[in-house]
C-alpha cells in the first residue's frame, strides 16, 4: 500500500544548544537532509532502552485507561444524574452517557494535526489538562445541557491517548515486540470502561453521582503529574525537526531540512489531518472492513454496558453499588485475552517468520490470533441474553459476559496491532483515529437503541440478533490473513 502520510509521534532530543548542534555527525548534510546519526543513534526512540521504552508505553495505557474510565463511571448512577438535572427521557439519560464517545470520534481529527505541528508531548499535556477542566465541569453541572456539553468536550480531549498511542508504541517498541506492549495499551479502551460502573456503582452509592466525577478528576491529574515527569517526545519527525532546526542554527545554512519534512503548511498539515481517516475509510478495503467490525464489537459492548443496571437491579434486584460488580464478568473476560495474547502473539509472529523463512514480519501474522477466539462472542450473547430473560442464576449470565469479554479482545486488540504494523509508525494515527471514529460513533449510538431493541425481542432474542451479527464479522480476519497482502499490494491511497 503505498502511502504519503504523517505520524503523531515524538521523541526525546538532547539537543539544547547550537554548540552541541554544531558537534553533531554530518554526514547527511552534503544533501541539506537531516537523518539520524546512523542506526543506533541514542536520540531515535526505537534505540531507547527497554526500560525507557516500556515506561512509554505504560503512561500511555495509564492515560488510556482513565479516559476509558471515564466514559461508563457514571452509568449506574444515572438515576441520580436524571432525578438532579431533570432528564426524564430514557433515550436522553442514555445519550449523557455515549455522548463522551462522540468526543472520542471527532477529537482525533483535530488532535492528531495538531501533534503533527507541535509534538506528541505537548499534546498529552495539553489534552489531559483539559480533560481534568471540563471532568470537573461535569461535577458542577447544573442542567442537562451544561452536563451535555461538559461531557462531549471532555471526550474530545481524553481522545488523545486512544488516537496518539499506537503510534507512541510503534516510536518505540520494535516491531517484533509491539504485541506485549500492544496488549497493555488495548487495556484502556476494553478494560477502562468496565471498571468505570464497577467504581462509579459504590462512590455513587455512598457520596452522589457528581463524586464519580471528582474521582475521575484525581486519577486524571495523578496521571497529568506521571506524563509530565517521565514521559519525553517520540514523534520521529518532530525530533528531526528540532535537530534540523539547531544544525541551520549552528551551521548558518537555511536549507537544512528534516528527511522526514514533507514542506507542508499548518493549513495543509490540518486539512490533512482531517481527511486522511476519511480516505482510509473510503479507499482502503482493509481499513473500512476492520474498522466495521471493530466498531460492532465496540457497540455491543457499551450496549451491553448500558443494559447492565436493568438485568442486575430489574432482574435480579441487585443494588447499584452491587450492580457495578456484574461488569466483572466482562473485565475477567478481557484480563484473561490480554494474557493469553501477550503470551502468543509476538510467539506466533516470530514462529511465523521461521516457517515462510522471511526476514521481515507480515502485518497479516497478527491476525493469527483474531482467527481463533472471537468466535466465541456469539455463543458467549446467547448465554447471557437467554438466562438473563428466564433469570437463571445470577452467575450465569455473567459468565455470559466473561465470554464475550474474552473474544472481544481479540477483536480490537489484534485489529489495532494490525493496523499500526501495516501502516508504519508515520501513518499509524490516520488508520486508528479512522478505527476511532466509526468504534466510537458505534459505541455512542448503538446503546440508544438498546431499551426499544429489549422491550420488542426481549433480553433473549434481543443478544441472539447481536450474537448472529458477531458471527457474521467472524470470517473476516480469515480473509484479510488469506489475502491481505494481495489486496494491499492492489490498493493504493495517497494521503
Amino acid at each position: 500500500m503505498m502511502m504519503k502520510l504523517s505520524s503523531n509521534d515524538e521523541a526525546d532530543v538532547n539537543l539544547t544548544t547550537d554548540e552541541e548542534a554544531a558537534k553533531l555527525p554530518t554526514h547527511k548534510l552534503e544533501d541539506d537532509v537531516v537523518d539520524w546519526d546512523g542506526l543506533d543513534d541514542p536520540n531515535n526512540p526505537l534505540n531507547w532502552s527497554g526500560t525507557k521504552s516500556f515506561g512509554h508505553v505504560v503512561i500511555v495505557a495509564v492515560l488510556s485507561m482513565v479516559v476509558n474510565i471515564a466514559s461508563t463511571i457514571v452509568a449506574p448512577a444515572m438515576e441520580g444524574v436524571s432525578r438532579d438535572l431533570e432528564i426524564t427521557n430514557m433515550t436522553l439519560a442514555t445519550l449523557a452517557v455515549s455522548i463522551y464517545l462522540l468526543g472520542f470520534a471527532f477529537g482525533p481529527l483535530v488532535i492528531s494535526s495538531l501533534s503533527e505541528m507541535y509534538g506528541r508531548l505537548i499534546v498529552y499535556h495539553t489534552s489531559n489538562f483539559i480533560f481534568v477542566i471540563f471532568v470537573v465541569a461535569c461535577a458542577v453541572s447544573k442542567t442537562s445541557a451544561q452536563f451535555m456539553v461538559f461531557r462531549f468536550i471532555t471526550g474530545c480531549a481524553g481522545a488523545a491517548p486512544l488516537s496518539l498511542g499506537g503510534g507512541t508504541i510503534a516510536d518505540v517498541i520494535p516491531i517484533e515486540k509491539r504485541g506485549a506492549a500492544a496488549a497493555l495499551f488495548g487495556l484502556g479502551p476494553l478494560l477502562g470502561p468496565v471498571l468505570g460502573p464497577v467504581i462509579g456503582g459504590f462512590v455513587a452509592e455512598g457520596k452522589g453521582w457528581r463524586w464519580t466525577f471528582w474521582v475521575v478528576a484525581i486519577l486524571g491529574v495523578a496521571a497529568g503529574i506521571g506524563t509530565f515527569i517521565f514521559m519525553r517526545e517520540t514523534h520521529p519527525n518532530t525530533l528531526l525537526e528540532r535537530k534540523a532546526a539547531s544544525l541551520r542554527r549552528a551551521t548558518g545554512n537555511p536549507h537544512l531540512r528534516s528527511k522526514l519534512d514533507r514542506g507542508l503548511t499548518q493549513q495543509q498539515i490540518i486539512v490533512a489531518a482531517l481527511i486522511r481517516p476519511t480516505k482510509l475509510l473510503i479507499f482502503s478495503p482493509i481499513v473500512l472492513v476492520l474498522s466495521i467490525y471493530v466498531a460492532l464489537i465496540f457497540g455491543l459492548l457499551y450496549l451491553l454496558f448500558a443494559t447492565f443496571s436493568m438485568v442486575f437491579e430489574g432482574q435480579y434486584g441487585f443494588s447499584t453499588g452491587i450492580s457495578g460488580l456484574a461488569y466483572l464478568g466482562l473485565g475477567l473476560g478481557e484480563l484473561l485475552g490480554l494474557f493469553t495474547f501477550g503470551i502468543l502473539s509476538d510467539r506466533l509472529l516470530k514462529r511465523k517468520m521461521a516457517a515462510d523463512n522471511v526476514q521481515e514480519s507480515k502485518p497479516e501474522y497478527r491476525l493469527v490470533v483474531m482467527m481463533w477466539f472471537p468466535p466465541v462472542i456469539g455463543p458467549g450473547l446467547f448465554i447471557y441474553g437467554w438466562s438473563a430473560y428466564y433469570q437463571i442464576h445470577w452467575i450465569v449470565p455473567i459468565v455470559g459476559t466473561f465470554i464475550v469479554g474474552f473474544g472481544a479482545f481479540f477483536v480490537i486488540m489484534p485489529s489495532q496491532l494490525y493496523l499500526v504494523d501495516l501502516f508504519g509508525s508515520e501513518a499509524a494515527a490516520s488508520a486508528l483515529g479512522a478505527n476511532i471514529l466509526l468504534r466510537s460513533l458505534f459505541g455512542a449510538f448503538l446503546p440508544l437503541a438498546g431499551s426499544h431493541m429489549y422491550s420488542t425481542l426481549n433480553y433473549g432474542w434481543g443478544n441472539t440478533l447481536l450474537g448472529f451479527l458477531a458471527l457474521v464479522f467472524a470470517p473476516v480476519p480469515i480473509l484479510f490473513y488469506r489475502y491481505g497482502e494481495w489486496l494491499r499490494n492492489r490498493t493504493t491511497v495517497t494521503l
